[in-house]
C-alpha cells in the first residue's frame, strides 16, 4: 500500500472506535435506535450532549464509511474484474450480513431482554417464530453490497472498460460546487424523509439518511479516479472545517428551542417540513463535509507512518464492527446495577467496550475461514 494511504485505515479503525462510542451513547440517554436502552433520552443535560454527540457522528460518520469504501472499489474491481470483485463482496458483506441477523443479532436481543429482566430465550424465540432478520449495524454491508453491486451495473452500462481505465488527477472542485452539493444533499434528504422519516428502516436500511450516503460513495469512487485525496490541502478545507463549526451550535439551539416550547419529539425532527425537520436535513451535510476534511488532514499529517500498534488495530477493525453489539450490550447489561451518572457510565462502558472489542475480535481474525471473511 502507497505511504499516503496508511492513514485510510487508520481512519476506518478510528470510526470504527467512534460507532461503538455512538452506540454506548444510545444506551445512556442518546437520541437513537439500539438494542438496550437503560437511560431514556430527556431533557437532563447528559442526555442532551448524548443526544449532540449522537446527532454530529449521525452527520458524518457512516457517510464517511462509504466514502472510504468508496475510494478503493474502482481499483479493487479494476485488478479483480466483475466475477471476483463480486463474490468477494458477497464473501466479505454478505457472510456477515447472515451471520448477524441469524445468530449475533438474536443473542445481542437475548442478552438485551436479560438487562431488561426478561428471557433470554424469549427474545430469541420471538425473533425467529415471527421470522425477524434482525440487521443491526450490519445494515452497512448490506447498503455497501448494494452500492458494489450498483457500481458494478454502472460500471459495465456506461464506464470505461477494465482494462483501458486509469487514473488522471483533476483540481479538487472550488468551494461552491461543495456548498452546490450539501444543498441538494439537504434537499434530497428532507424529500426522502417525507415518505421515510429517519428511524424508520426499510429491510433494515435508514433510507431518510441515505441521500448524503450515496453521495458520499459516488464522492469516493471519483476521489480516486482524479487523486483528490493526496491533492486535498488546508486552503481547500479550512472554509468548510469554519462552516461545520458556524452550524454545529444550530441543531443544539433547535434541540433548546424544542424543550423550551415543549415541542421536543423525534418525530419534528425526523420528516415532514416542520421547522425542526428542514433544519436537521440541510445541517448534516454543511457539518458533515467540514467534519470529514477535518479528519482527512489531521490523520494524514500524524498517522501516516508505519506502526505495528495501528496495523494491529486495522486488521482487527471489521471484525470489531461486526461484534461489538454483543459486547457492548453484555457489558452494559453487567454493569446496569452500578449506579453512577450517565456521562460517567458512558465513559467507562464504552472503554471498556472498545477494549474489550478489539481483544475479543483478535482470535477471530486468526481462526482459519473467517479470517478469510474479517
Amino acid at each position: 500500500m502507497p505511504p499516503r494511504d496508511l492513514y485510510i485505515d487508520r481512519l476506518r479503525s478510528a470510526m470504527t472506535a467512534l460507532v461503538i462510542l455512538h452506540h454506548t451513547a444510545t444506551t445512556y440517554g442518546g437520541i437513537g435506535g439500539w438494542f438496550y436502552n437503560e437511560v431514556k433520552p430527556s431533557s437532563e443535560p447528559s442526555s442532551l450532549l448524548l443526544t449532540m454527540f449522537c446527532a454530529t457522528n449521525q452527520a458524518y460518520f457512516m457517510g464517511f464509511f462509504f466514502l472510504l469504501a468508496g475510494y478503493f472499489t474502482p481499483g479493487s474491481l479494476e485488478r479483480k474484474g466483475y466475477a471476483r470483485f463480486i463474490g468477494d463482496r458477497f464473501l466479505r458483506l454478505g457472510l456477515p450480513l447472515l451471520a448477524f441477523g441469524l445468530i449475533l443479532g438474536p443473542i445481542t436481543e437475548g442478552i438485551a431482554n436479560v438487562a431488561k429482566g426478561k428471557s433470554f430465550w424469549g427474545a430469541i424465540a420471538w425473533l425467529w417464530s415471527h421470522k425477524q432478520f434482525s440487521v443491526g449495524p450490519l445494515w452497512f454491508a448490506e447498503a455497501l453490497l448494494l452500492f458494489g453491486l450498483g457500481y458494478c451495473v454502472w460500471r459495465a452500462a456506461f464506464g470505461a472498460a477494465l482494462a483501458l481505465a486509469d487514473r488522471t488527477a483533476k483540481p479538487i472542485p472550488a468551494y461552491v460546487w461543495w456548498l452546490a452539493c450539501a444543498l441538494g444533499v439537504g434537499a434530497v434528504a428532507l424529500l426522502i424523509r417525507q415518505a421515510v422519516p429517519t428511524g424508520q428502516p426499510v429491510f433494515g436500511l435508514q433510507l431518510g439518511f441515505f441521500s448524503s450516503y450515496v453521495f458520499l460513495f459516488a464522492l469516493g469512487l471519483a476521489a480516486w479516479r482524479y487523486n483528490w485525496l493526496s491533492q486535498l490541502r488546508w486552503k481547500q478545507a479550512w472554509p468548510w472545517v469554519a462552516t461545520a463549526f458556524i452550524a454545529w451550535p444550530f441543531m443544539l439551539a433547535a434541540i433548546l428551542i424544542s424543550i423550551s416550547q415543549n415541542t421536543m419529539k423525534v418525530s419534528n425532527f425526523s420528516g415532514g417540513f416542520s421547522w425542526q425537520a428542514i433544519l436537521y436535513a440541510f445541517w448534516e451535510p454543511f457539518v458533515a463535509w467540514g467534519l470529514i476534511v477535518l479528519w482527512l488532514l489531521v490523520f494524514r499529517a500524524r498517522l501516516n507512518q508505519p506502526s505495528a500498534f495501528w496495523t494491529w488495530l486495522n486488521r482487527r477493525a471489521y471484525a470489531v464492527y461486526i461484534i461489538h453489539p454483543v459486547i457492548l450490550v453484555g457489558i452494559a447489561g453487567l454493569l446496569r446495577g452500578w449506579v453512577a451518572a450517565p456521562l460517567v457510565k458512558w465513559g467507562v462502558v464504552g472503554t471498556l467496550a472498545v477494549v474489550a472489542c478489539w481483544l475479543v475480535a483478535d482470535p477471530l481474525v486468526r481462526l482459519p475461514g473467517i479470517k478469510r471473511v474479517v
